[in-house]
C-alpha cells in the first residue's frame, strides 16, 4: 500500500500538496496569507456599506 495520495489536477488540495511537495511552504504563505488579507478587505468594504440604523 502507497503512502501517496492522489487528488484531481483541478483540486485546492491538489495545489497544496504540490506546493508541499516541492518544499515550498514559504511561498504558500505568502499566497495564504494574501488570500487572508484580501478576505478581510472584502468584509470591511461589507462592513462600511451596511446601512447605520
Amino acid at each position: 500500500m502507497s503512502n501517496i495520495v492522489e487528488y484531481p489536477a483541478n483540486s485546492p488540495d491538489a495545489a497544496i500538496a504540490l506546493f508541499l511537495q516541492d518544499d515550498n511552504a514559504d511561498k504558500l504563505t505568502d499566497i495564504l496569507v494574501d488570500a487572508l488579507g484580501e478576505a478581510f478587505r472584502i468584509l470591511n468594504e461589507e462592513l462600511v456599506s451596511l446601512p447605520l440604523n
